[in-house]
């Protein structure tokens, strides 16, 4: 029984896009959360929580987008040919909102509100048109001879504007809790008392994308609701609901590092579900990551590369978060 690279490229290619959903999750919040804090110095402690790490997050983001041209080229070409203008609207989102970021702590006084619009600007359209991507890769994509025959606006639909605007709640949410984990004082208290309605919110739209999707698509369903499989997958709900209330009394609690914890618990169950509802697909509805492979050839040389660059990118990842651990405070420079 040989190595099965199609199904090691799969495993690599949603671990890259899993650390970039948590990692640029919070700072994408941050942006989200800006229109609630007026305070100049307080904004300037957000960024700042962020500051030294921010730019090495989207690295993930390129592991994953080049780990699928390159192992599932057919589902690239696919992928990217039906979701072209919201990942288009997604990039100048991210663009804009990295340049806001610079230029907001180099403007004078009188023009930093407009690099704050913009970073708040920025941040809302990322995200946004993130999570209509991924709505519209749930709902599956027209394929015939191996081409995307759909047509530009397939991927507008009420379904993924909804995942847009739950997305938005998750980041934030996301946000809140990182900056109860690295803030302090009035900043930290004023998360601490957003982070509960923002938890009820991210329960509601997780529920309704739950349901949503089953009662669209019938193979996700039966995948979920047939028997043994109910058994199976039963676990992933109920620990969604544990690990909210969990989080809804380490709030309470007011914690420190707990909610931020919980919080990424949260969104790898949610990640999970959407792998459960997909799987083996990796262009739904029906074509496996087995069909949309590259030949072992190329994936195998691929590996060789992957295998040496990832433990360096996690190396670098986990020192700087660790050099830049603990509290941060309106004394702290790191702009």
């Amino acid at each position: 029984m040989g190595i099965d690279l199609s199904l090691i490229w799969a495993v690599i290619i949603a671990f890259g896009v899993m650390m970039y959903v948590v990692m640029d999750g919070f700072d994408l919040g941050i942006g989200i959360l800006f229109p609630f804090v007026k305070s100049e110095g307080e904004r300037d402690v957000m960024m700042n929580t962020v500051a030294p790490v921010w730019d090495g997050n989207e690295t993930w983001l390129v592991l994953g987008g080049a780990g699928l041209f390159g192992a599932f080229p057919l589902a690239y070409s696919v992928v990217l040919s039906a979701l072209y203008l919201p990942l288009i609207l997604m990039l100048l989102g991210l663009i804009f909102r990295g340049v806001a970021f610079e230029f907001r702590f180099k403007a004078k006084a009188d023009r930093r509100h407009l690099w704050d619009k913009a970073f708040i600007g920025g941040s809302l359209t990322a995200t946004f048109f993130q999570g209509v991507a991924l709505g519209a890769y749930i709902n599956g994509f027209e394929v015939v001879d191996r081409t995307f025959a759909g047509g530009a606006f397939d991927w507008l639909t009420p379904f993924s504007v909804f995942c847009g605007l739950a997305l938005i709640a998750a980041y934030a949410l996301l946000g809140c809790t990182w900056l109860i984990m690295k803030t302090e004082g009035r900043l930290q208290q004023q998360m601490h008392d957003m982070a509960r309605p923002l938890v009820f919110v991210v329960l509601a739209v997780t529920g309704i994308v739950s349901l949503w999707t089953p009662l669209e698509h019938p193979d996700i369903a039966e995948r979920w609701f047939s028997l043994p499989n109910l058994f199976w997958f039963m676990p992933v709900p109920v620990l969604v609901l544990l690990c909210t209330w969990r989080l809804l009394k380490a709030v309470a609690d007011n914690a420190n590092y707990s909610p931020f914890l919980l919080t990424l618990v949260l969104i790898f169950l949610g990640y999970s579900g959407l792998g459960i509802s997909l799987w083996p697909n990796v262009i739904p509805p029906s074509i496996s990551i087995w069909e949309a492979a590259a030949p072992p050839q190329s994936q195998g040389f691929m590996l060789v590369g992957a295998l040496l660059i990832i433990p360096f990118i996690l190396m670098y990842t986990a020192w700087s978060y660790y050099v830049f651990r603990g509290k941060v405070t309106q004394d702290d420079g790191y702009h």
